[in-house]
């Protein structure tokens, strides 16, 4: 047997997948709960969560900051909007979304007013300042000479071979009836627009699929051939309303609707009710349709250096600097796709843009090269995919340099990633019940968890120890199978382990638990720091299990900076 001292000093690494296991330059873990990496790289036990109030069922939480020292926090329940600030409730709004509607909501916000769409619902805004919230229908702005809507047209697959003939109608000159040769109109035309004979017109009647009754704003010329030339309303009742929202350039954006999944609006310049094209101008309106071979939906778009646009295909981007209707420079660079379950929001990460890929499997940064032309989609949990899937919520808190994945089954993978200092470290967190919606408010993080059938408004707090004031949670680190010098160790015989600790005020390895000096627990104390170990005498014959293992669940703070193995291996 040959003797060994194998010392870990970093974790950067994090939770790494079994296949990592035989590799020599990785330095993480197989099992990391409910701690995290610190920036020296090595752990220590995550803050408890402090209670702030009960929710009225299951929630999605979003952040809504009306100035640099105003935030809210907004909880998404059945029918409702509870906006809280500092843990209070400060007012509860109706809104028009059942729960089931409520994952598939994304916003956008500009200065104190919010913009909310979903492609089955008409898009709302919320507006608020000092304490006092409103919640009502987004509208597209009207021109005063005619009452016209600058809403956005086109002409639908469905209706390109579809010609209407247009007739009087007996309630005056402003109304006629629009007849078409086969089944075309239902009932949620009503109330939408057409734009034809140089004109916009309201369907006010639903007559049959093959006629409706429409008004104008003043009168018009009878054609004296079926019209077919004509387009509707990009969004409405019937064609729907748009999936996908942000701000750019100082033009609002939306990306995609349900019925025309890859088209790309963006309003004229800080007018963002108005999106008339007009005569092409450089402020005015723009319209785009992404082109490819495969069916582009879109998922999301982001407004970072360049405009982001993720698709359920690919990524593209809009690198035109000032964007006006002429200089529309678009580009796919990348084909991994988005998740297209629910809306998970991406995520701005040291200048990066973190979204979740198409399979949920997945967490891709998306970035430009180093000459700023194209963009790579690297893909940042590589080495902990075991750690992936059924993905319900992301957020990530920058002051903490945290990001966190809430999963369908009530745990959330959590990365702690620093780039200057080389750690990108997932693990688990794990609490009394299930976490259900994550979100960051001012350099915290808050989240809705299900406990004992009921939802509380929780967040993060380094001055916890438990969870809720009642709850507490273990706390679980194992190293990977022992490999000396670049060879898998068959048996070992381990004589000590040690560990290197900082403000740490209890600690078990290898079930079981280290003495620590009196003075850790003294009055002001923060705990020990120092070494200490445990001797083994013992031989381990199955050694893809990990030598050691550092965990608790005492309401204690832990930190270990470094663990060393001492004793004897064979190959």
């Amino acid at each position: 047997m040959t003797e060994f001292i194998k010392t870990q000093t970093s974790f950067a690494h994090g939770e790494v997948s079994p296949e990592f296991y035989a590799n020599d330059n990785i330095y993480g873990l197989s099992r990391l709960e409910n701690m995290d990496v610190i920036s020296g790289g090595g752990l220590c036990r995550r803050h408890g969560l402090r209670s702030l109030d009960e929710l009225v069922g299951p929630a999605r939480l979003i952040p809504f900051s009306v100035s640099d020292d105003t935030e809210y926090i907004l909880a998404l329940t059945d029918h409702h909007m509870d906006i809280y600030h500092g843990g209070t409730l400060i007012k509860d709004l109706i809104t028009p979304w059942p729960y089931d509607a409520v994952s598939a909501l994304q916003y956008a916000q500009r200065f104190g007013t919010m913009i909310f769409v979903h492609p089955d619902y008409c898009p709302q805004t919320l507006t608020g300042h000092d304490n006092q919230f409103q919640i009502s229908d987004f509208s597209f702005s009207r021109n005063d000479s005619d009452m016209t809507v600058n809403i956005p047209f086109v002409r639908f697959d469905d209706a390109s071979e579809i010609s209407i003939t247009v007739t009087t109608h007996a309630s005056g000159n402003n109304y006629a009836t629009f007849t078409t040769g086969c089944d075309f109109w239902t009932p949620d035309n009503v109330r939408g627009r057409l734009f034809l004979l140089d004109r916009q017109w309201t369907v006010v009647e639903y007559i049959s699929p093959t006629q409706v009754v429409a008004y104008t704003n003043g009168s018009y010329t009878l054609p004296s051939a079926p019209v077919t030339n004509w387009t509707e309303a990009a969004f409405g009742t019937r064609r729907g309303w748009p999936r996908s929202i942000t701000f750019h350039q100082d033009r609002l954006v939306f990306g995609g609707s349900r019925d025309w999944p890859a088209g790309i609006w963006l309003s004229q310049v800080g007018r963002h009710n108005n999106f008339n094209s007009g005569t092409g101008l450089d402020d005015e309106a723009i319209f785009i349709s992404l082109l490819s071979q495969q069916r582009q939906q879109i998922c999301t778009v982001v407004s970072s250096d360049n405009l982001q646009i993720l698709t359920n295909t690919g990524e593209w981007a809009i690198s035109s600097k000032p964007l006006t209707p002429s200089s529309v420079d678009i580009k796919q660079h990348t084909s991994v796709g988005s998740y297209t379950a629910r809306y998970l929001p991406p995520q701005k990460m040291e200048g990066s843009t973190i979204f979740i890929s198409s399979s949920g499997r997945d967490i891709r940064q998306l970035g430009l090269d180093e000459l700023g032309e194209n963009y790579n989609a690297t893909d940042l949990s590589v080495m902990a995919k075991h750690l992936m899937g059924s993905p319900i919520d992301i957020a990530y808190n920058d002051h903490m340099r945290q990001l966190y994945i809430v999963r369908s089954d009530g745990t959330m993978s959590v990365l702690n990633h620093n780039s200057a200092l080389g750690i990108s470290a997932w693990g688990t967190y794990r609490t009394s019940g299930q976490f259900l919606s994550v979100t960051v408010c001012n350099g915290c993080t808050y989240v809705a968890v299900l406990r004992s059938g009921s939802v509380y408004l929780e967040c993060f707090d380094s001055g916890c120890l438990n969870d809720a004031g009642q709850y507490s949670f273990s706390y679980t680190a194992s190293g990977l199978p022992l490999r000396a010098s670049g060879h898998n160790a068959r048996r070992i015989k381990i004589r000590k382990i040690s560990a290197r600790i900082l403000d740490t005020q209890s600690l078990h390895i290898n079930g079981q638990h280290i003495s620590l000096p009196d003075s850790a627990f003294a009055p002001g104390s923060r705990g020990y720091c120092g070494d200490v170990s445990l001797n083994i005498l013992g031989t381990m014959h199955d050694c893809i299990r990990p030598a050691w293992t550092v965990h608790g669940s005492e309401s204690y703070p832990v930190t270990v900076l470094s663990i060393s193995l001492h004793g004897w291996y064979t190959v």
